[in-house]
């Protein structure tokens, strides 16, 4: 199946349209020669609204830890952006709703047949991590990102760059220290 077919496959689908109390806007994007893939959480409501990925103060973030600038993030030739959850689920205390569990099965393993071998996957957050390191799931988070050298060349774990995360690299220094230097080197050996 060519991209072009599997990102208008994504973008039709329903499955979990009851699930959804914001309705259905399925937010992904990627190509044949992104070898760099992102894989963050859900989109949260900014990005519902503007239905473009990391369109949102963590995306900002992001790309000031990748050092990737705005036209390279949203360039798919570049960089695929691609969530364990394609639609916004809705809010819960204390942030957003998990993921819908139902995205990732469904949609994954098709987008990574498109994407090259010897991409890099960024795995923002504790949910892509559960799910593409599950040998790690005893693992706190933390415990994963310091542990970050372990899972490369292919994966590479962040937290999520939500405003909370400021507290979190207050109390984790080597994270700016070691993982941020580590993490824009292997970014920048993908992008043109």
């Amino acid at each position: 199946m060519s991209a072009e077919a599997l990102a208008s496959r994504i973008a039709a689908c329903r499955l979990c349209e009851k699930h959804l109390p914001h309705g259905v806007r399925p937010v992904a994007s990627f190509s044949p020669e992104a070898r760099l893939l992102i894989i963050g959480q859900a989109p949260g409501s900014k990005v519902h609204e503007s239905g473009i990925p990391w369109d949102d103060a963590s995306g900002d973030r992001l790309r000031e830890w990748t050092g990737l600038t705005k036209e390279q993030m949203y360039d798919p030739q570049q960089v695929a952006l691609v969530p364990m959850g394609f639609c916004y689920p809705g809010k819960a205390s204390g942030g957003d709703k998990p993921p819908r569990p139902e995205c990732a099965p469904l949609w994954h393993e098709s987008v990574l047949e498109i994407l090259p071998k010897d991409r890099l996957t960024l795995l923002v957050g504790a949910y892509a991590q559960a799910y593409y390191l599950p040998r790690t799931r005893q693992l706190s988070m933390t415990q994963r990102v310091r542990n970050f050298a372990e899972y490369l060349p292919e994966f590479l774990p962040l937290p999520h760059p939500a405003w909370r995360s400021t507290l979190w690299m207050r109390q984790n220094p080597w994270f700016e220290e070691q993982v941020l230097p580590r993490l824009r080197q292997n970014v920048a050996q993908r992008i043109r």
